[in-house]
C-alpha cells in the first residue's frame, strides 16, 4: 500500500512538473539575469528602502524610511553598494 501512495505521489510530481515547465531555456536564462547598478541614487530608484541579502538582515545604521527588497542574487551581484557591510546595499 504505501509503495503504490509513493509512486502515485511522484508520478503526479513528476507530472506537474513536466506540464509546468513549458517555456523555453532562453526566457528562462533573462528572467534570471540581475541588474547591476552603477550606484545607490540608480538603484533607489527601483528599490527605495535598497536590496537586503535575506529577510532576517537587521540593519547597522539605525532608522530606515523604507524596508528593503530581498533578493540574495541581486545583493550578490551588488555588494558594492553595501558600504556598512550590514548586508543591505543602498539603504534609506
Amino acid at each position: 500500500m504505501k509503495k503504490k501512495i509513493t509512486i502515485l505521489l511522484s508520478a503526479a510530481l513528476l507530472t506537474t512538473l513536466a506540464l509546468g515547465h513549458t517555456s523555453t531555456g532562453i526566457a528562462d536564462a533573462k528572467s534570471t539575469e540581475v541588474k547591476k547598478y552603477k550606484n545607490c541614487k540608480e538603484m533607489n530608484k527601483d528599490y527605495p528602502g535598497g536590496v537586503a541579502r535575506s529577510a532576517s538582515v537587521k540593519n547597522k545604521g539605525g532608522k530606515t524610511k523604507y524596508k528593503p527588497f530581498v533578493s540574495k542574487a541581486l545583493y550578490d551581484a551588488n555588494t558594492a553598494r553595501d558600504r556598512d557591510k550590514d548586508k543591505i546595499a543602498c539603504e534609506r
